[in-house]
């Protein structure tokens, strides 16, 4: 390719050699033979044609060298089109991979949470501490606290340098990371996000569990509660269904008997 092009770039300033001796030769014999009026003409637009010419040969001769380096497969010099991923929620290989790493963690440990509810949910008592756990607001740390201090150094006023910690509910925050993951799954801009199997999946199972959190937020949540128990068994199902489109392993695996790690970035891989 390096010999086709220092070929091409040495025929092109031959070229424009010839061509400037060549018109060098022409303009000395025509102003021989011409008149007085003539070379007073000739004076004026010189200039001008002499331009239009060595713009016309150099387009040329550019055709022909890219003509000749597209025939000898040097098209990819030539720009290609842009690719865009479509933003933060599109793009088959650059988005899952991300937001396997922002969120597989914390959709697992929630998961593992959720699937040691189930001995207390069978017993029908919402009042069990673990059951009350899943869905109090305080109930979990989802954002550290963080030193705010400088090199080390505490530049505020109170001395107070250790910011403020987030928590939530392991349930609330199940729902923020299950939606976020299952919407990256997507090929392109063109789908809605509600139209996405894997969203319609999450938005199906947060549904059963939002119903189930009423009776737990009753006032006096029902020691024997039917229709809780109901709404955590189709939750189980959906779940199972919601895993599956995510590419986790299925409730009944054994892979969530453990606790996961749910810092963004530790791993785009099933841990």
């Amino acid at each position: 390719m390096k010999i086709i092009i220092i070929l091409l770039v040495s025929s092109l300033a031959l070229s424009s050699h010839a061509f400037t001796t060549s018109t060098t030769l022409s303009s000395s014999t025509s102003s021989q033979v011409s008149t007085t009026s003539l070379l007073l003409n000739s004076n004026n637009n010189n200039d001008d044609q002499e331009s239009a010419s060595r713009r016309d040969f150099f387009t040329s001769s550019t055709n022909v060298a890219f003509g000749l380096m597209a025939s000898a497969g040097i098209a990819t010099l030539a720009p290609e089109k842009a690719l865009a991923s479509g933003g933060a929620t599109a793009g088959k290989y650059t988005t899952i991979p991300i937001a396997k790493r922002r969120y597989y963690g914390r959709v697992q440990q929630a998961v593992h949470e959720y699937l040691e509810l189930g001995s207390a949910v069978v017993e029908g008592d919402m009042n069990a501490p673990i059951i009350q756990t899943f869905f109090d607001a305080q109930g979990v740390v989802v954002v550290k606290a963080r030193n705010q201090a400088i090199n080390g150094q505490c530049t505020k006023k109170d001395n107070s340098c250790k910011g403020a910690e987030i928590r939530d509910s392991r349930w609330n925050d199940m729902k923020a990371s299950m939606y976020l993951l299952g919407n990256a799954f997507r090929i392109n801009q063109q789908k809605a996000p509600d139209n996405l199997p894997t969203v319609k999946a999450a938005k199906a199972f947060f549904k059963e569990i939002d119903a189930m959190e009423k009776s737990v937020k009753a006032k006096k949540p029902k020691t024997f509660d039917k229709d809780a128990i109901g709404h955590y068994a189709n939750g189980l199902d959906i779940l199972d269904t919601y895993l599956d489109l995510v590419e986790l392993p299925p409730i009944d695996s054994g892979h969530y008997e453990q606790e996961f790690d749910t810092l963004v970035g530790t791993s785009a891989r099933i841990t």
